[in-house]
């Protein structure tokens, strides 16, 4: 295989350069997000404890580097039954206990078993680029992440919000709106949000709902 010359690899490196100097600057960087966040991976381990079954995967901080890893990924509807996925803002753990949440709750929604091959992932997709494109507009600061639960007979969906105070409820009425026209669910459907505190004294996640849209 023939080497390349001195001069000849100098000539490619300067016609390299003066091509890149006529794309646009814009291209030439990946698009930063508002926040940092984190892709966190549940799958129960009866060796471990809830907690320590929690798995931290990634974080991204880029329009493309967010792609990249759901490209690359198992859609939500591939999972197995009994694990989870939640992306999150860095910092934030995707359980009540955390500091960012104990005070909050999470809007929720229930899939039927036939809704999983085909609602579950857009809702899901849909979700994500609502918290990373900051589609919350000025209560995006109440975002704390989302939850997906690939279960048997029913899946679940939640974005979680950081303060369900009565001094945020036009917040977290808003945030469920926005949800809901999002992800073009009809006036016929309720979605219902939940305090954490109330899940949390409740067996399982039987928890009644505090606002409805």
């Amino acid at each position: 295989m023939a080497v390349a010359k001195p001069e000849e690899i100098e000539s490619q490196t300067a016609d390299k350069a003066e091509a890149l100097e006529d794309i646009s600057p814009e291209l030439l960087y990946k698009h930063p997000l508002n926040h940092v966040w984190t892709l966190w991976y549940f799958e129960n381990d009866k060796k471990k404890s809830w907690e320590e079954s929690q798995r931290e995967i990634i974080s991204f901080d880029t329009v493309e580097d967010f792609w990249s890893l759901y490209n690359h990924i198992r859609l939500a509807s591939e999972l197995r039954q009994g694990t989870d996925y939640s992306l999150f803002k860095k910092g934030i753990r995707p359980m009540w206990e955390d500091p960012r949440n104990v005070r909050g709750g999470r809007w929720l929604i229930n899939l039927e078993r036939k809704q999983r091959d085909i609602e579950l992932d857009n809702f899901w997709l849909e979700i994500l680029l609502c918290m990373i494109g900051e589609a919350f507009d000025e209560w995006g600061d109440e975002i704390c992440g989302a939850v997906v639960n690939i279960r048997g007979k029913a899946d679940k969906i939640a974005l979680w919000t950081a303060d369900a105070s009565k001094a945020k409820s036009e917040a977290v009425i808003a945030i469920g709106k926005k949800l809901k026209d999002r992800l073009k669910i009809g006036p016929k459907m309720q979605i219902g949000y939940q305090i954490h505190k109330d899940t949390m004294e409740k067996s399982g996640s039987v928890a009644r709902n505090t606002y409805t849209v």
